[in-house]
């Protein structure tokens, strides 16, 4: 995380598609205050003293408005309202969200409760270095497998449910099967097996995050979702696991339990191959972008036509 720090500092921030360019907001920002000063000395007249002029830029530059403020405040909460009413109206949105929710409370217990599970089931010498170790390596083959495998089948939102569906369903039942072995290395590598299916799904999963929605909603998008799988996913899963093993008593049992709700995470994905989705990632941009554009160029507009009189009447002369 370091160097991602480090380059915060030096990188040029990217332009997002659906968002205005930062140069055209200030540009428009500083011809707004423009027009207010002058609409301001228009108003006030000739014969305003100098002093009286200080008082009021000192009490609009140090003394901001709190109705402003105020309106500001509801204008941005009331659009926050919107765009979440929106997310949550999305049925593609909302059906991989719900599968990610409950395909990460089993990972999340994985992590925290893996190497007590196969100390206690296998007798494994060093449990932490092997699930560890099996975590990180399936993660990243598994990730980028997932990646290029959706594109090499034509990256649709419908084929990413379809490829999410089933790499859980296969890498839950490799995971369950795992569990039932009595043979310590059999138990490794078919569990490897299972890691590498189940971690195939973060390409896709993130990739119908991306695309079901606008593009100016694809930041919310993507909070939310994070957000959503770690209040409703690992974060409970892990105490209720360990609640569960209280009660059972029995380290293979509870494992086998946990696995087990990745079927439902394959099956909840399975719903989406047959919503309706439109991959949005080429929609145009918001209003907030085109009228930007329009204001900057308007005065160009009326300076074209202003002129155009005036070399009229030369041609006539």
């Amino acid at each position: 995380m370091f160097p991602f720090a480090i380059f915060g500092f030096f990188m040029k921030p990217l332009q997002l598609k659906g968002f205005a360019p930062a140069d055209s907001e200030k540009k428009l920002k500083l011809e707004t205050a423009v027009s207010e000063t002058q609409d301001v000395n228009a108003s006030n007249g000739k014969d305003e003293t100098l002093s009286l002029k200080a008082e009021f830029g000192d009490k609009s530059a140090h003394e901001p408005s709190r109705s402003k403020y105020e309106t500001t405040i509801l204008c941005q909460f009331s659009r926050f309202l919107q765009d979440m009413k929106e997310l949550l109206l999305d049925k593609v949105f909302v059906v991989n969200v719900l599968g990610y929710i409950v395909y990460n409370f089993v990972i999340g217990a994985y992590s925290y409760w893996g190497p007590k599970a196969g100390y206690s089931i296998y007798n494994m010498a060093n449990a932490d270095m092997m699930f560890g170790g099996i975590t990180v390596v399936c993660g990243i083959l598994g990730s980028l497998g997932g990646g290029f495998l959706l594109d090499f089948v034509n990256s649709t939102i419908s084929n990413a449910f379809k490829l999410l569906s089933l790499a859980t369903l296969a890498g839950g039942a490799c995971c369950f099967g795992a569990f039932l072995l009595r043979s310590e290395y059999g138990f490794l590598a078919l569990f490897a097996v299972g890691e590498l299916l189940v971690f195939a799904t973060q390409a896709p999963v993130n990739y119908v995050c991306l695309h079901c929605v606008k593009p100016s909603l694809r930041p919310l998008s993507m909070a939310m979702s994070t957000v959503a799988i770690h209040i409703f996913g690992d974060v409970p899963s892990s105490p209720l696991v360990g609640v569960v093993q209280d009660k059972i008593n029995n380290w293979r049992t509870t494992a086998l339990i946990l696995t087990s709700i990745f079927f439902p995470a394959a099956a909840i994905w399975f719903i989406g191959i047959f919503l309706h989705s439109v991959d949005r990632y080429n929609e145009d941009s918001e209003h907030e972008g085109s009228s930007v554009e329009r204001t900057n160029t308007a005065p160009l507009v009326e300076e074209n036509t202003a002129k155009t009189p005036i070399s009229g009447q030369t041609q006539e002369c």
